[in-house]
């Protein structure tokens, strides 16, 4: 490596690690207090980064959770195959458990950052925005496999409401594993919940057929 390209890559790789310690302060913070009681201020104490250094690579604190959010269907996308149709190899049981236990993954990967944002989503546009459009995202990718399936006659849906159905099991499914008590209960037994959402999956898109 060159001392010109030395002296460009370094301060990519001090960009990058402060970048980092943002995004890492703002999940930390949020075991901490709600994302309403968050600063900049606060975020950037905790990164070790200046106020100005915060300002250079975000525009607010909404976009450290933007990021956080966009990592966070990247990372649904890769377990669930870029959400790979159901295979003839793949039951609808897998695939119910493919997509109910890749969410299940991200959400605890991405905890608390994921139940902050649901909790917050009642009393902050930005926030419900972003949720709004990670949700919307996942349902655009799901409703072609479920149509392609019905073309197919592989699918049994309970209801010709494609968009709205998947919709509501997508919405199901994310306030369940973020763990909002009226979905998950007072024992907040995730991996019961995780049990139960594949079977919704499954009856709902399926009709229950777990040997087609």
């Amino acid at each position: 490596m060159t001392a010109r390209q030395d002296s460009v890559e370094a301060p990519r790789r001090r960009g990058d690690k402060q970048r980092h310690a943002i995004v890492q302060a703002v999940r930390e913070l949020l075991q901490e207090k709600p994302f309403a009681e968050l600063s900049v201020s606060t975020i950037s104490d905790r990164a070790g980064v200046a106020r100005s250094g915060f300002y250079f690579y975000f525009d607010s604190k909404y976009a450290v959770l933007a990021q956080i959010l966009g990592k966070a269907g990247r990372e649904l996308e890769e377990l669930t195959h870029s959400f790979a149709p159901r295979g003839a190899e793949e039951t609808p049981t897998a695939f119910a458990k493919r997509m109910v236990r890749s969410a299940a993954a991200v959400y605890a990967h991405n905890d608390p950052v994921m139940s902050a944002c649901n909790a917050a989503r009642h009393t902050d546009a930005e926030i419900r925005d972003l949720l709004d459009g990670f949700i919307d995202k996942t349902v655009n990718q799901i409703v072609p496999i479920v149509e392609a399936e019905i073309r197919n006659g592989t699918a049994d849906p309970i209801t010709d409401d494609i968009q709205g159905l998947v919709r509501t099991l997508v919405a199901t499914t994310a306030f369940t594993l973020s763990s909002e008590s009226p979905f998950i209960g007072p024992d907040r037994d995730v991996d019961r919940s995780v049990r139960i959402l594949e079977q919704l999956w499954l009856h709902a898109l399926w009709g229950g057929q777990v040997g087609d």
